[in-house]
């Protein structure tokens, strides 16, 4: 049996025309692809109807993406949003629920930016729904109207805080990341860890104290690029392995209820 892991990978909701579509980044699929080396499987924002449950029988991991729109901030009692946020219901209906049911279960799990705002509420936690306004933090948007190159070159250093995931996976104590947020973590969730912060204080990601399995969720964007940075590099091939592990107890536990 092909160890090749399926990786769902979330969607977002577009109208384009007269049609709705789901939708998620090359970026995303490609680095599952070429990083984690597994198959990714694009997930629609269907929420209403599949179970979590017959989501997760389905796939060895998911990966919780970033995206354009920001989660509806009723999801962690907020204020409402400022006139012209972008929100994807759909989305919010879709993977809050499975954020929580993947974290039970011990089904690997992923989270970039809006997933890492995504793991945060769904346990619990809250957003600052504009970090920038906060009075405390640096401005954590992309620079308007310049190339990705730029937008998503090295925009601050990072500390990895000592005995978490990232720092077993070999990143050292500092290390420079991209930014392309307005939201960011107010509250944090209870029962997740902070893995590292921005130099400003900012929480940039964050785990699952007592997880069953790997669970880490990251503010910025480790899958630009992702193989011409080792950091990066790192988090996607502990992902993707975690991942191979599940697709060969998965397996296993099929050839031996054959």
């Amino acid at each position: 049996m092909s160890l090749l892991p399926i990786i769902g990978v979330t969607a977002c909701t577009k109208q384009i025309g007269l049609h709705a579509y789901h939708i998620s980044g090359d970026k995303y699929v490609r680095a599952v692809a070429q990083a984690a080396c597994g198959l990714p499987v694009i997930l629609p924002s269907l929420g209403e109807l599949f179970k979590p449950a017959d989501i997760l029988d389905a796939v060895d991991g998911l990966l919780f993406t970033g995206s354009p729109s920001n989660i509806e901030p009723f999801h962690y009692n907020g204020p409402a949003s400022a006139e012209g946020t972008a929100h994807d219901p759909a989305r919010d209906a879709t993977t809050l629920p499975l954020m929580r049911a993947a974290i039970a279960a011990g089904v690997p799990v992923l989270g970039i930016c809006r997933g890492f705002q995504e793991m945060n509420v769904a346990l619990g936690g809250s957003l600052h729904q504009k970090v920038h306004e906060t009075g405390t933090f640096m401005d954590h948007r992309e620079p308007e109207n310049e190339s990705l190159e730029v937008q998503y070159g090295p925009r601050h250093s990072m500390q990895v805080q000592p005995g978490g995931v990232l720092a077993s996976l070999g990143l050292p104590a500092t290390i420079e990341v991209n930014s392309i947020h307005g939201q960011g973590i107010e509250y944090l969730a209870p029962g997740l860890r902070v893995e590292a912060l921005a130099s400003d204080g900012l929480i940039e990601a964050v785990s699952i104290e007592q997880g069953a399995g790997f669970a880490l969720a990251v503010q910025w964007h480790p899958e630009w690029q992702v193989r011409d940075n080792p950091h990066y590099l790192a988090i996607f091939q502990a992902f993707g392995q975690a991942c191979r592990q599940r697709a060969a107890q998965r397996g296993a536990s099929a050839s031996k209820n054959a």
